[in-house]
C-alpha cells in the first residue's frame, strides 16, 4: 500500500484529488494544510461523509506552515511517504498584486521547503517514487489568438502570483537536476467544481444569476470581446494526476538536457468567460444580466486569454470523458442543492 503525501489537502483541488484517491486506489494519505485563507477542513469533512470508516482510517490531517522547514517533529507525524503531490500554494491574483511577498513566501519559500524535505525522504527511503509540483498556464502569459502554449515553452509571468509559481517549476527543476529527485510538473487551466471559494468566477456567477443580480465579464478595451479559458473539473484534474502517477514515464531527455517531464492537463473545450456564464444561466432557467469590463487596462496582470496545448496528454491516452458543459451544469445543481458553498 502507498502512502502519499498531499500539501494543501484542505484546498480546492487538493480535497478533491484525496477523494478521488480514496475512491479509486487503497493508498493512504497525509494532508499537509496550515488552514488559512483558502483552506477548509470543512471540504475534507464534506466528502469523508461519503466514505466508510475504513476509507476515512485512511486519511490524516497534519498541520503545518510550509513557510517554515519540516522539522523533525513534523516528519516523525507524517511517517514514511512514496509519492508527495505539492499543491499548497497562495493562489488568488488580485491578492499576489496587492501583498507580493506573501506569494513569494508560500509560493517560493514554500516550495522550497518541501523539496528539501522530499529530498531528505529520497536520501534515506529506497521506496519514495515521486514529487508532483502543480504549475499553472499563468506562467506562460497571454496567449495570442491561436496560440496554445506546451510544456516546454517560454515563461512569461505577467503577475507576482505566476511569476512565484515559475519560480516553484524552477526549483522543482533544479532539485531533479541536482539531486536527482524523481520529479513531473503539471500544468492545468481554470480548475472548477463543487466547494469552490465563492470568490472564484463559477461559484460567483451561480450565486449572482441565482439572485438576479449583474454578472461582471472581463473584456478587452473595446468591451465586445470577454476573456477566455480552457475550463475543468476537479474531478478530471485529478483523475489525469492518477494517469500519470500510474504511467512508468519515460522521456528522452531534450530541450538542452532537461530531464524534468512536464504535463498540461487541459480541458478540451475553450469558453468566453461570457459563454461560460450564459451556460450557468441556462442551467437555472435565468436570464443572464452582465457587463462587459475592461478589467486588464485598469488593473495589468488581469490576462485575456490563456492557453495550454493538451496534445502531450493525449498522445499519452488521457483526454477529459466528460464534456466541460455536463461538468458544469452537475457543479451549478450541486451548489444551489448545497448553497452554503457559495454564499460568503
Amino acid at each position: 500500500m502507498k502512502r502519499v503525501l498531499i500539501t494543501g489537502g484542505a484546498g480546492f483541488i487538493a480535497h478533491h484529488l484525496i477523494y478521488y484517491i480514496l475512491k479509486k486506489t487503497n493508498w493512504e494519505i497525509i494532508s499537509l494544510d496550515r488552514l488559512d485563507y483558502s483552506g477548509n477542513l470543512n471540504r475534507l469533512d464534506n466528502i469523508l461523509s461519503n466514505l466508510t470508516d475504513k476509507d476515512k482510517a485512511r486519511v490524516k490531517v497534519v498541520f503545518h506552515d510550509l513557510k517554515s522547514e519540516l522539522n523533525p517533529w513534523i516528519r516523525k507525524e507524517i511517517g514514511e511517504v512514496n509519492i508527495i503531490l505539492h499543491l499548497a500554494a497562495g493562489s488568488h491574483v488580485d491578492r499576489s498584486i496587492e501583498f507580493p511577498m506573501e506569494f513569494v513566501m508560500d509560493n517560493v519559500v514554500g516550495t522550497a521547503n518541501i523539496l528539501e524535505y522530499a529530498r531528505y525522504i529520497h536520501i534515506n527511503n529506497s521506496n519514495f517514487e515521486k514529487f508532483v509540483y502543480f504549475s499553472t498556464d499563468e506562467v506562460f502569459g497571454p496567449a495570442p489568438d491561436g496560440v496554445n502554449y506546451k510544456e516546454n515553452d517560454r515563461y512569461n509571468s505577467t503577475n507576482p502570483y505566476s511569476a512565484t509559481k515559475a519560480a516553484g517549476e524552477e526549483l522543482a527543476v533544479a532539485y531533479e537536476n541536482t539531486y536527482n529527485l524523481p520529479t513531473i510538473i503539471t500544468h492545468t487551466m481554470n480548475v472548477f467544481g463543487e466547494r469552490q471559494h465563492p470568490e472564484k468566477f463559477i461559484p460567483m456567477c451561480i450565486k449572482k444569476i441565482r439572485d438576479g443580480e449583474t454578472v461582471t465579464i472581463h473584456s478587452d478595451k473595446s468591451k465586445k470581446i470577454p476573456g477566455s479559458r480552457h475550463y475543468i473539473h476537479a474531478e478530471d484534474v485529478s483523475e489525469a494526476i492518477l494517469f500519470l502517477l500510474n504511467k512508468n514515464i519515460k522521456e528522452e531527455v531534450n530541450w538542452g538536457g532537461a530531464k524534468c517531464p512536464k504535463f498540461n492537463i487541459v480541458g478540451a473545450e475553450e469558453l468566453t468567460n461570457l459563454q461560460l456564464a450564459e451556460i450557468i444561466a441556462q442551467s437555472q432557467n435565468k436570464k443572464l444580466n452582465y457587463e462587459m469590463v475592461d478589467f486588464h487596462s485598469s488593473r495589468p496582470g488581469h490576462d485575456l486569454r490563456y492557453s495550454l496545448s493538451g496534445e502531450k496528454m493525449e498522445s499519452m491516452g488521457w483526454v477529459p470523458k466528460i464534456k466541460v458543459q455536463s461538468r458544469i451544469k452537475q457543479v451549478v445543481e450541486w451548489s444551489l442543492k448545497n448553497s452554503s458553498w457559495i454564499e460568503l
